[in-house]
């Protein structure tokens, strides 16, 4: 396939994103709206040229009907372990499994509904001078408890478009402030748990991130998310925090060999 054709699908997928985007934001209706917070750590460590493998921990807090606090109530936590494989320097595949502790939360009309959830995933980057896109694919398998106690089965495809462009440099690294944007949409087939509309949501990110060293960052950025549910529709605005360590135990090791190296150096 070539890197013309590919790039034209890209724009499509993207301007079908856009649209659709636009369709979804303006088709708010009668929606209740909620400010949360949502707080992710990410580590990995690389294992050789083509495999690396993450684990990422998370937690969410959200504002309610009687509180606008984004603090007000814990409404999630979660632990993801990943395998990454880079099967070229545009293509990046990789697959999960994750736990979800979905909290009681009558405050927003969330029941208690842990999950088990597995997904594969790929990720087509363009890497260009200043800046880079990137389309991500993924498919998820949601094993969830309903409110009535029984689990259900729950497929859902995301698709997301992504910009990141380094602010103080033409390329990320250490010392780089970068700006981010991207937007998802969400499908999935339709349950007791999750509803039975088969356009789930759209997200819409946007912030900045900064690059403390080669392999430790954060970003802030500002997420968007609208929800459209048999009931009632839900819109959400979240500050969405993530810190992220690349070999982190490794490089702690290597540090701890060089004082030690050094100690004796000086013995």
């Amino acid at each position: 396939m070539s890197s013309k054709f590919t790039h034209n699908i890209f724009l499509y997928k993207a301007y079908c994103l856009f649209v659709i985007s636009i369709i979804t934001n303006l088709s708010y209706g009668q929606t209740t709206t909620y400010g949360q917070s949502w707080n992710e750590i990410q580590f990995s460590r690389t294992l050789n040229e083509k495999w690396s493998a993450e684990l990422d921990l998370g937690s969410s807090y959200s504002s309610t009907t009687t509180s606008s606090n984004i603090f007000e109530s814990n409404i999630q936590k979660s632990f993801r372990g990943w395998g990454h494989y880079y099967l070229s320097p545009r293509w990046k595949l990789s697959t999960f499994v994750a736990y979800y502790d979905n909290k009681d939360v009558p405050e927003i009309g969330q029941f208690k509904s842990p999950e088990w959830r597995f997904a594969l995933q790929g990720i087509y980057y363009f890497h260009k001078t200043g800046y880079t896109l990137s389309t991500r694919m993924r498919v998820e398998l949601r094993h969830m408890r309903n409110g009535q106690d029984n689990y259900e089965n729950v497929l859902r495809y995301r698709q997301q478009i992504k910009y990141i462009k380094p602010i103080n440099s033409k390329i990320l690294r250490e010392g780089v402030v970068y700006g981010i944007a991207s937007d998802e949409l969400f499908f999935k087939s339709g349950t007791k748990v999750t509803g039975l509309s088969f356009f789930d949501r759209n997200r819409l990110n946007i912030g900045a991130g900064y690059l403390f060293t080669d392999d430790v960052q954060v970003e802030l950025t500002y997420a968007n998310e609208y929800l459209p549910r048999d009931e009632q529709n839900q819109i959400v605005n979240a500050a969405s925090l993530t810190i992220t360590f690349n070999n982190l135990f490794k490089n702690i090791e290597k540090k701890l060999s060089h004082l030690h190296d050094n100690s004796k150096a000086e013995d």
